[in-house]
């Protein structure tokens, strides 16, 4: 059973911090209006460039697309183009964690003027907890 401590624990940080960083630099290269799919070709291009392994899913989910990074086969990745992500877009990405085992997803919001990443880490206790 985890404690409150182990989940403040950051889960793969060297990892996360460098998705971080080029989440950042694709925002800073084409704004805060593009298309997710223009935002998910950089990034794919980026991770290329510095080889981190990925794999890109293009899924379908009540009617509408659904882009998701896989990185390293540990950390989500899930891009939004919102004006304001939802508690709906927190527990989309939160069911997706508990269906696959993944531990931790990042949600990019790239509609916004200051990108703001948000961790969600699997908890399967309290789902309401698990947002950071």
């Amino acid at each position: 059973m985890e404690t409150n401590a182990t989940n403040k624990k950051l889960i793969y940080p060297e990892l996360s911090y460098l998705l971080v960083g080029v989440c950042f630099e694709v925002h800073n290269d084409l704004g805060h209006y593009g298309r997710e799919k223009q935002y998910g070709d950089l990034l794919e291009k980026k991770l290329t460039a510095l080889r981190i392994p990925f794999r890109r899913e293009l899924r379908t989910m009540q009617g509408s697309n659904i882009l998701d990074f896989l990185i390293e086969n540990k950390i989500v990745l899930e891009l939004k183009t919102k004006y304001a992500l939802t508690k709906e877009d927190y527990y989309q990405l939160q069911r997706y964690l508990q269906q696959t085992g993944f531990r931790l997803g990042l949600l990019i919001n790239f509609r916004s003027k200051y990108l703001r990443p948000k961790r969600v880490i699997r908890i399967d206790k309290n789902p309401d907890s698990a947002f950071m």
